[in-house]
């Protein structure tokens, strides 16, 4: 039998994680967090995450890079900004998910089949590549990459769509693609953005 160690030491951890972090605008406040646990408290959602706002907060600021960016609490975040403005240090709690997300679909890690991880990452890319959403195809891509068989399920409603003229077959794009394309890439000397970022509004 294969026995998982759940405690993790200092060892364990990549400081430098941490400080990348907080060297992202918004961000930078993380180190004045007293884990007084108010984030968690009015979470909406903090019930159903495997790693409460409060405990985010301090692996990150850890360095506890795999812990984090594996969790889903980062993809149940609401957006709600309940924690941004209760928090007694002013720590831009969600713009740290925001950033946290990012850098969960630039390193791949984020957990398979999740819709929200998925949706972010088809929402980005199609954006990064044609300037506008087509949301039947980005529909299409999302239970094709997290559950094809529950779209059989929604044929009747498919249908109704295409008979409406509400399910278009053809990708909406804008002129001058290249030119979005070159704002959105990162600049040569930015290492640490591998692939196009995603609005820091992303689900």
């Amino acid at each position: 039998m294969k026995l998982d160690r759940t405690i993790r030491y200092q060892a364990d951890s990549d400081r430098d994680f941490g400080r990348q972090v907080m060297a992202v605008p918004g961000c930078e406040r993380l180190k004045d967090c007293i884990q007084c646990g108010t984030c968690s408290g009015v979470c909406p959602l903090s019930i159903y995450m495997d790693h409460s706002p409060r405990q985010v907060m301090a692996l990150t600021r850890e360095g506890f890079k795999k812990e984090v960016l594996e969790s889903r609490t980062i993809w149940l975040c609401a957006s709600c900004y309940a924690c941004s403005v209760e928090c007694p240090r002013q720590i831009r709690i969600t713009d740290i998910m925001y950033e946290l997300k990012q850098r969960a679909l630039r390193d791949r890690v984020y957990p398979k089949g999740l819709p929200t991880a998925v949706l972010a990452k088809e929402f980005a890319g199609m954006v990064h590549r044609n300037g506008r959403i087509t949301e039947s195809f980005l529909v299409v891509l999302l239970y094709l990459k997290t559950n094809w068989l529950e779209a059989l399920g929604q044929w009747r409603l498919g249908l109704g769509l295409v008979r409406k003229g509400r399910f278009p077959f053809k990708l909406d794009a804008i002129r001058r693609r290249a030119e979005l394309r070159r704002m959105l890439d990162p600049e040569p000397d930015d290492t640490s953005a591998t692939a196009p970022p995603t609005d820091r509004r992303t689900p």
